[in-house]
C-alpha cells in the first residue's frame, strides 16, 4: 500500500532517496524530502507536486533534527521513516584525515541512532522504520576503513532496535550493494552488479512491502558478501585481502 501514506525520506536530495521519492510520489503517497541540501529539495518537491513537502535537516545537529521533527509532527502521524543520509570517503587507512573520519561516524552512525529516537512518536502504530547499511558492513573490506566500520555499526543497530520495538513498529535494514550515485562515483576501483539509483528504489520498495527484516540487492552480489561473512576468519581474510591488490 502507498495510496496516502506519508513517507519521511532522510537523504532524499539525490541517489537512491531521490529515486524512492519519485516512486513513492508515483504511487499515491505524500512523501517528506528531507537532506542538508535545501536548494535540491526544493527543487524536487517542485517536480513531485505541491503535496509534498522539502523539509532540509542535518541529521548531526541536535537543533536541526528538533526542528525538523517538530514539523513532521505537526503533518500527522508517519507511515514509515527511511533514513538514508550518510558520507563516504574511500582510502587507506593512512590516508583518511582523522576529522573527516570522525563527521563519518557522526552521520553515518550516530545519526542513525537519533533518527531511531526521534522516530516512535511520530511513526503510527505499527510504522516502519527503516535503516540503510551496506553490504560494505558485512565484513571488513580494503579501503571501506571508517564507512564500512560505521554501516556494520548501523546493522547492528537496526537488529537491536527490531527486537526491542517488536510488537509496536516494523523495524527495517537496508543493505544495498554499489548504486550508481555521486557516493560510489569516487571510488577507483571496479564495482560488480552496480544497478541504477531507480533500481535500487525498486528493490527497497519491493522489500519493505514485504515481510523480511533486511532488504539487499542485487542478489548477485549481497549473497557472495553474506557466503564470505559467514566463513570462519582463516577461510574469510585471506579472500578479502585478495580483494586489496
Amino acid at each position: 500500500m502507498h495510496r496516502g501514506e506519508t513517507i519521511w525520506i532522510i537523504g532524499a536530495s539525490d541517489g537512491i532517496g531521490a529515486a524512492l521519492a519519485q516512486e513513492w510520489a508515483g504511487r499515491g503517497a505524500r512523501v517528506i524530502l528531507s537532506a542538508r541540501s535545501e536548494d535540491r529539495l526544493r527543487e524536487l518537491a517542485g517536480r513531485l507536486g505541491p503535496e509534498h513537502i522539502a523539509l532540509p535537516m542535518d541529521v548531526s545537529d541536535g537543533e536541526s533534527r528538533a526542528a525538523a521533527s517538530a514539523e513532521v509532527a505537526a503533518l500527522g502521524p508517519v507511515d514509515r521513516i527511511v533514513h538514508l543520509a550518510a558520507i563516504y570517503d574511500p582510502g587507506k587507512i593512512a590516508e583518511i584525515d582523522p576529522e573527516t573520519a570522525a563527521r563519518i561516524v557522526e552521520v553515518n552512525l550516530t545519526g542513525s541512532f537519533h533518527i531511531a529516537q526521534l522516530a516512535p512518536p511520530l511513526l503510527r502504530a505499527g510504522g516502519q522504520l527503516a535503516l540503510c547499511g551496506s553490504v560494505a558492513g558485512y565484513i571488513g573490506l580494503p579501503q571501506g576503513q571508517i564507512y564500512s566500520a560505521t554501516k556494520a555499526g548501523v546493522i547492528n543497530l537496526a537488529e537491536s532496535l527490531r527486537a526491542e520495538m517488536s510488537g509496536r513498529y516494523d523495524v527495517r535494514l537496508i543493505s544495498p550493494g554499489f548504486v550508481d550515485t555521486r557516493l560510489t562515483q569516487r571510488n577507483d576501483f571496479t564495482m560488480p552488479a552496480m544497478v541504477t539509483p531507480r533500481k535500487a528504489a525498486l528493490a527497497i520498495i519491493d522489500g519493505l512491502n514485504k515481510r523480511r527484516f533486511e532488504v539487499h540487492f542485487p542478489r548477485r552480489l549481497t549473497l557472495v558478501m553474506k557466503l564470505l561473512s559467514a566463513l570462519p576468519y582463516w577461510a574469510a581474510l585471506p579472500l578479502t585481502r585478495r580483494l586489496s591488490r
